[in-house]
């Protein structure tokens, strides 16, 4: 997507802003004063994501919200760096260049890995690691043929460079969408949908996804999770059809400090769908969480 021509319009444009780091060129959105909340969204979407969620936070917090690199407007510098390892050290990389020192890391889907990740490399002997908020997260394999089926077309279709042309360049964007979050089990509204149109008809969007999910290995993430000493809340939505409930329940038995919330009635895209709601779980927690650590957040 062009910067000064589709960020126009683009939600939340006006705390929109550039960084050149660790050989990306950045898209973040920074607004609100207080403790620091850094938002990852997962793969295939943008900070459009957090259209409704970050005002509501900035009320009581210092927002940051970045698009990962090669999705959104965030710039992709080296392909080799979209992996899970390697986009968590970009944004430790991003985050100490500008100087953000997140209270805690909310993250959505496989941005919830990246938030996990991140936490560990974030955290040193005189700072406690960041809380870790994960939102339907992607904390595990898809089961059966998929497990191995899907990530090997991942490879696959992201070594072929007219892959994202064709995956990008399908008529009627608007259906195509629709077909998509279809398989959520979250219901957007109009704005909603026309968000997702626009970014799975952009060519680099589409090619910058492909590659995080050619590169995505999970296991070593998986195999630490008895180690990741952060506080954590896991909101799983009882309608998630891509990342089924279950998966958060698995991952809560083996965070030594996890706390799972089932959330009824809402799909994969549960921010988006619910809001107020959502934010309505993130901030009681994260007032929990600064009453047992001596006020280290604010309450919402």
């Amino acid at each position: 997507m062009d910067w000064a021509r589709d960020l126009k319009d683009w939600p939340n444009s006006h705390l929109s802003r550039r960084i050149d780091c660790a050989r990306h060129r950045w898209h973040v959105q920074e607004t609100g004063q207080g403790p620091t909340l850094l938002l990852l969204h997962g793969a295939g979407a943008s900070t459009h994501t957090w259209r409704a969620v970050l005002p509501i936070l900035a009320e009581h917090h210092h927002v940051v919200a970045l698009d990962l690199p090669g999705q959104g407007f965030s710039q992709s510098g080296a392909r080799n760096r979209l992996s899970l390892r390697g986009m968590t050290e970009d944004i430790a990389t991003l985050c100490d260049q500008a100087g953000w020192h997140p209270t805690a890391i909310i993250g959505h889907s496989a941005g919830a890995c990246l938030a996990l990740t991140l936490c560990r490399i974030l955290t040193t002997p005189r700072q406690t690691p960041p809380a870790v908020i994960g939102l339907n997260a992607a904390l595990g394999h898809f089961e059966g043929v998929a497990g191995w089926l899907f990530p090997l077309l991942a490879k696959v279709m992201a070594l072929n460079p007219l892959t994202a042309l064709a995956f990008s360049a399908g008529p009627d964007p608007l259906r195509r969408a629709e077909r998509l979050l279809k398989g959520t089990g979250s219901t957007l509204d109009p704005e909603g949908l026309q968000l997702y149109a626009r970014l799975i008809s952009d060519r680099r969007h589409v090619d910058g996804t492909l590659q995080m999910m050619a590169n995505w290995d999970i296991d070593p993430l998986l195999r630490d999770l008895p180690r990741i000493d952060a506080r954590c809340l896991l909101l799983a939505a009882s309608g998630d059809r891509a990342v089924p409930p279950d998966v958060s329940e698995r991952a809560a038995l083996r965070l030594p400090q996890a706390t799972l919330r089932c959330v009824e009635g809402l799909g994969h895209l549960m921010h988006e769908e619910a809001p107020d709601r959502i934010t309505g779980h993130i901030l009681d927690w994260l007032a929990e969480v600064a009453d047992k650590e001596g006020g280290t957040v604010e309450p919402g």
